[in-house]
């Protein structure tokens, strides 16, 4: 693990922006895995100012979300579709037909993971995948579970994923089940980019880069990885063995 610390958030979001415009001026077709929540949204901020500059252009990128909440209208304001078109899409010029999500509304569940699995596998599969981790060391939607997960899949949300993320839903209940990215799909990523900021991050932080790898702690399976760059505030380093 390529473990890189900064002194804040907007120190992180220059530094994996930059990354990700990098891959993209090196492959002007990659295809990225992008993420939800505050914790990108420097790095979005990086990439939308870097394409409004002209440094980089996305006509050709293809993406992928990690997940999407299930029973949820995709033009909701929490659904991930709406939040990555307000943070990032609607500022670049990559192309919609380009861009693929979870249909969280989907009838048949199972049908609708295997078809974005094999859209991912068709697109040749992730070059740079952005993660974010939760309290619990869950990466995408994959909580802590008895066997590490395989193919994109419906999940239950625990507690403390609600918890965390009920703030978001002010008008009404947050929904309590997903449509995730499964572990092995993940890892199948050519390079994964992970962010954490925060001190509520720290524990997780410790037991995914210095623990067992174990389901337990969902992230820890990253340390079997061959490439993959976590970007850190203070805080959420804090924990770390030095």
């Amino acid at each position: 693990m390529d473990i890189r610390i900064f002194k804040n958030e907007a120190e992180i979001g220059k530094a994996a922006g930059q990354l990700f415009c990098d891959a993209v001026k090196e492959n002007p077709s990659c295809v990225l895995g992008l993420a939800t929540g505050a914790t990108p949204v420097p790095t979005y901020n990086y990439i939308t100012k870097a394409y409004a500059d002209g440094k980089v252009s996305f006509k050709n990128v293809s993406t992928f979300n990690l997940d999407e909440y299930c029973d949820l209208p995709k033009t909701h304001k929490n659904s991930y579709y709406t939040f990555m078109h307000e943070q990032l899409f609607n500022s670049l010029d990559i192309k919609e037909e380009n861009v693929h999500f979870l249909d969280g509304n989907a009838e048949d569940t199972e049908e609708e993971c295997a078809r974005y699995d094999a859209e991912i596998n068709n697109a040749g599969g992730i070059d740079v995948q952005l993660l974010g981790i939760g309290n619990n060391a869950h990466i995408g939607f994959n909580e802590p579970a008895d066997e590490f997960t395989v193919g994109s899949f419906k999940v239950k949300l625990t507690d403390s994923t609600i918890n965390a993320n009920k703030i978001y839903f002010d008008e009404g209940a947050m929904p309590h089940y997903a449509l995730t990215m499964g572990i092995e799909q993940i890892m199948r990523a050519k390079k994964i980019v992970l962010i954490a900021t925060g001190e509520k991050k720290a524990e997780a932080i410790k037991n995914m880069v210095e623990g067992e790898v174990t389901p337990q702690v969902p992230a820890s399976i990253l340390q079997n990885h061959k490439d993959v760059v976590i970007f850190l505030d203070e805080a959420a380093a804090s924990l770390l063995n030095k």
